[in-house]
């Protein structure tokens, strides 16, 4: 018997047996991890590929939006030249933030997403850039391009969460939103995390 090619016999790890998509860095593929509706932040597992709990949600905000990460990425020296106020890239994947018009309640699925802008983040010195997208195939939001289409009350929502999500009730958190950035720019920043992946674990 003979497989398809698209075939894994073992299931394939999110980061590296993930393909970023044929029409990257316009649409990509996104690993969801989280959802509006979890408490819990979780997050994969490097070592293998399953998603685990990292803790549960210091504050009572939780994600606005899908968010996760797109495959073959990593936050190394070309994202960090791309965030100036960072000291180094967080040797992650790059995170998407995915927005949908339909509930989409469970992790670990991979959806296509239409990158619109992103969140520059500043984590401890550490560039963690946000992208951020919509589902490809919502016709709801089908006609958005560019994240200055999208309601300011939600990029506030993305904004806050992250600069708070981090947070104890004893002290703050070291992280800053340093800005907002369009869609070129997000794509400048998907393409440097493909190279920096490229240095980091081969092409």
């Amino acid at each position: 018997m003979s497989f398809p090619k698209t075939f894994y016999r073992w299931r394939p790890h999110p980061w590296h047996g993930l393909g970023i998509g044929s029409n990257a860095p316009d649409v990509v593929n996104a690993y969801i991890e989280m959802t509006p509706f979890d408490a819990v932040k979780y997050e994969v597992d490097k070592a293998t590929g399953y998603l685990r709990v990292d803790r549960p949600q210091l504050t009572s905000s939780m994600a606005p939006t899908l968010y996760g990460f797109v495959p073959q990425t990593y936050c190394g020296a070309r994202v960090q030249a791309l965030s100036p106020t960072s000291e180094r890239g967080d040797g992650d994947p790059l995170d998407i933030c995915v927005i949908t018009e339909r509930p989409i309640n469970r992790g670990e699925v991979i959806l296509r997403a239409r990158v619109i802008g992103g969140v520059q983040m500043v984590d401890g010195g550490e560039a963690d850039d946000k992208i951020i997208a919509v589902l490809q195939e919502d016709r709801f939001w089908h006609d958005v391009t560019d994240v200055d289409q999208i309601p300011e009350a939600l990029v506030d929502r993305l904004h806050h969460y992250f600069e708070t999500y981090k947070s104890t009730p004893s002290g703050e958190a070291d992280v800053s939103i340093v800005g907002r950035y369009g869609r070129e720019k997000a794509k400048e920043v998907i393409l440097a995390a493909q190279k920096d992946y490229e240095e980091m674990f081969g092409g």
